[in-house]
């Protein structure tokens, strides 16, 4: 078989006909497969939409049942369902769970070995998968791409679907490409599903996946077994008030939320020499560790977790007696997500908000830190539409050029596809590296004639380091006289078949100019408005939260309202149980020094390049990151997030009105 041309799709494993009609009938399936008999609320629904062919979306609470809308119709449809979730967690845990039931389902991610993706890919050719996890940025794979297109994909479910929205909680731009894959894989029904979609989120999912407004079925958010607390604390006195709230309560497993990775180890610390059994989680972890962890604690009848929001997405624990924020959370939207983690084996569980207004100068550095300079995005257009009509990007050097977070650039690049100027092509990996698994005269002598001169060819194309050949594909395709399509062919068919070792290394994004702006200047402003705009509905959001806190009115009423559900007083909320609202403590916020401004402003004046803009001064002195920044090294400067808890505003203010000179 020649290596440079796609295989032959072998034909499918026939699946097991079902020998009666009734065999097809979700709730037989949710009974004979599932071990369930009955749907919960919505779930029936949402299932019929997509065995009649429809699209449709689900907005559940969290732990609501949301991946059976898929599971049970991938078991019913003929074709492959494609799960798309941002969560490996999430990809693990189901999939351990279906295979116990002996539901063919795999997942594609960064954490599988060579083999092991050899092994899906196989599955997946052949046609025994059921189910196949992959996370967004999985369609930035070319190899991906062009094999999922050739299955047949019956249904196209995407998690998290909020992400979709710029109106959402966690925007991602990864997500607006999704209903143009699902087009592309010919998917034959879409379900989008989450569990934080206020109104005006979930007619941007409808929308951009093109599903019906009366295929979107929305399930009550309100849980009557869920206490909500909100109890205002000062910084000094939040870890006895925690302390004591974990002692009065019956003991039961908890999870503790924090903003800060070190946060949750010096919080679990705290707690451990109090005699609780505490652990840490949080992303900074090993993932050996992290996984030894989240298993303890579902073995665990008594454990407290404290962990950032890297904890929870796709945790099945039903006996989760208490979520408690020891840090405030960043929106209503993460707060319904975590507390929804609690009692869902509803049983009654406690919710409680530690409220310390202190919280807010960190979750406002996190938005203002994300918000580009007008410069950057000014130097951005500059290079995007410097003449050439065809562009093909190295993200990370583009966003050390202009000082721009990853997601920063990806959104600014996406809002211009948008509005028109410029059209994504294929991302494509620059190079390839390879480790013969057999010599290459051995591995020659399986092909004759012009496919062994091809091979013979593009190994010496190769350049050879300690134990792996490394191929630019570009210089190679050149030389070669041959589309660097062929040569990816060719390297993937010999790592199929187990003579290579084969890696993608260096991935390009493809660009091409439709419309170059008739006024640079003026796009600059528009997306800058827009950053601003983003940040302030950000800010807005951590307003929220705090609203909440000190309501003279039903806790639970507010936070179900935001989510477009009435109901009247709960009566378990920390406002019906004491008739008056929580009085907040006052904010205290740290200042910057003069001797500290003036350190400051001589390092600007010394690295000019990365500080000279006030935002990214600012960035510095709090403590954030960016690309300049970590290339200059100045991340491990004595004097980066000195201004730590000092309000990202007033040192920005400040940063503004100082001369770079000065």
């Amino acid at each position: 078989m020649d290596p440079s041309t796609p295989s032959p799709k072998p034909p499918p494993e026939p699946r097991q006909q079902p020998s009666t009609p009734d065999d097809v009938r979700p709730i037989v399936a949710l009974q004979k497969r599932f071990g369930f008999d009955a749907f919960r609320p919505g779930q029936e629904a949402v299932i019929r939409h997509l065995l009649e062919g429809r699209s449709a979306a689900a907005v559940f609470p969290t732990g609501g049942g949301k991946s059976l809308c898929y599971q049970l119709p991938a078991l019913l449809l003929p074709g492959l369902t494609l799960v798309i979730s941002p969560l490996i967690a999430l990809m693990k845990d189901q999939i351990d769970a279906l295979r116990q039931k002996d539901i063919a389902a795999a997942r594609l991610d960064s954490s599988l070995d060579a083999d092991e993706y050899r092994g899906v890919m196989e599955a997946l050719r052949s046609g025994r998968l059921e189910l196949l996890y992959v996370a967004p940025e999985r369609f930035n794979n070319e190899r991906f791409r062009e094999q999922i297109e050739r299955v047949d994909v019956a249904l196209f479910a995407v998690d998290e679907a909020h992400c979709i929205s710029e109106w959402g909680h966690n925007f991602r731009p990864d997500y607006l490409k999704l209903p143009i894959y699902a087009r592309r894989c010919g998917a034959e029904r879409i379900l989008a599903l989450t569990a934080t979609a206020p109104p005006q989120v979930l007619d941007d999912i409808c929308e951009g996946f093109g599903i019906s407004r009366e295929h979107a079925e929305v399930t009550g958010f309100y849980r009557p077994n869920l206490t909500l607390l909100a109890s205002p604390v000062s910084a000094a006195e939040r870890d006895d008030a925690l302390i004591e709230r974990l002692r009065q309560r019956p003991e039961g497993p908890g999870i503790v939320y924090v903003t800060l990775q070190r946060t949750a180890e010096e919080v679990a610390q705290r707690l451990r020499s109090a005699g609780f059994d505490a652990r840490h989680y949080h992303a900074g972890m090993k993932a050996e560790e992290r996984a030894e962890v989240q298993e303890a604690f579902l073995a665990s009848r008594k454990m407290s977790i404290v962990a950032t929001i890297a904890f929870g997405m796709g945790i099945d624990k039903p006996d989760i007696r208490s979520v408690d924020h020891y840090n405030l959370p960043k929106s209503l939207e993460n707060l319904a997500q975590e507390i929804g983690r609690a009692g869902r084996d509803g049983e009654p569980s406690i919710c409680e908000l530690l409220v310390c207004q202190d919280d807010r100068t960190v979750l406002e550095n996190f938005v203002y830190g994300d918000t580009p300079s007008r410069d950057a995005i000014a130097g951005l257009l500059g290079e995007l539409f410097s003449g050439d009509r065809s562009l093909d990007l190295a993200l990370t050097t583009v966003g050390h050029n202009h000082d721009l977070r990853a997601l920063v650039l990806r959104t600014l690049l996406t809002q211009l596809e948008l509005l028109g100027h410029l059209e994504a092509g294929t991302p494509y990996y620059a190079s390839y590296r390879f480790k013969p698994r057999a010599p290459s005269a051995e591995i020659l002598a399986r092909f004759h004639g012009e496919r062994r001169r091809f091979l013979a060819d593009m190994f010496r194309q190769a350049k050879k380091g300690r134990t792996w050949l490394s191929l630019d594909l570009e210089s190679a395709a050149s030389a070669l006289g041959a589309p660097r399509e062929r040569l990816v062919r060719a390297l993937d068919y010999l790592g199929e078949q187990e003579l290579l070792d084969v890696e993608a290394a260096g991935v390009r994004h493809r660009y091409a100019v439709l419309q170059p702006p008739h006024d640079l200047d003026t796009l600059a402003d528009t997306l800058h408005r827009r950053a601003l705009e983003l940040e302030a509905r950000e800010l807005a959001r951590i307003d929220q939260v705090l609203e909440l806190a000190g309501l003279d009115r039903c806790l639970n009423a507010y936070l179900c309202q935001h989510f477009g559900e009435e109901i009247s007083s709960c009566g378990h909320c920390s406002w019906c149980l004491r008739g008056e609202p929580a009085e907040l403590l006052p904010r205290v916020s740290a200042t910057l020094g003069e001797d500290l401004w003036a350190r400051a402003l001589a390092l600007r004046t010394e690295f000019p390049d990365p500080l000279a803009d006030p935002r990214a001064l600012t960035r510095f002195l709090t403590g954030l990151t960016s690309p300049r920044l970590g290339r200059k090294k100045l991340s491990s400067h004595p004097l980066f997030g000195c201004a730590a808890d000092a309000p990202f505003a007033e040192i920005l203010e400040r940063a503004e009105t100082s001369d770079v000179s000065s």
